[in-house]
């Protein structure tokens, strides 16, 4: 199915067309489409795996920067579960990643959330969130019935 441009996911699309603008652009390994996706604020937030909290345009722009120095990442969303009200959109996401080291091919599961604001642009991304998945989530098991805590 071919994705949405990233200039009608953000104007007339939905918070699902910009995530889908989103893990292309990290696919592509192509920075600037990541960047499109966020939102011009200075209190934008991004905390990748193991790294520090990035705060605002310029220092998630060099996170992601030192991230897609090699290509792109291959990175796949799955078991999306959506909040969405009003102008906010709340995404927790599965990402499959699979990252190619010295010695040889790994993959892993990767528990982020995406936080999207409705702006007069249109959708962005004003927080990225990722940790790693425990392995009840890699091997795909669903949440539990009623319980909060």
């Amino acid at each position: 199915m071919p994705r949405t441009p990233l200039r009608a996911a953000a104007l007339a699309g939905s918070p699902d067309d910009l995530e889908a603008a989103f893990y292309d652009a990290l696919q592509a390994g192509d920075v600037e489409r990541v960047m499109a996706c966020w939102a011009d604020e200075d209190d934008i937030v991004c905390v990748h795996p193991g790294a520090a909290r990035h705060v605002g345009p310029a220092a998630i722009r060099a996170a992601f920067a030192t991230l897609l120095q090699q290509g792109g990442l291959n990175v796949h969303p799955a078991q999306v579960m959506r909040v969405q009200a009003l102008a906010s959109a709340v995404h927790s996401v599965l990402e499959h990643v699979r990252v190619m080291l010295p010695d040889g091919p790994r993959e892993a599961v990767v528990q982020a959330t995406n936080v999207y604001h409705k702006t007069p642009q249109g959708w962005r991304l004003v927080a990225h969130h990722a940790s790693a998945a425990g392995m009840h989530e890699a091997k795909g098991a669903a949440p539990a019935g009623h319980l909060l805590h």
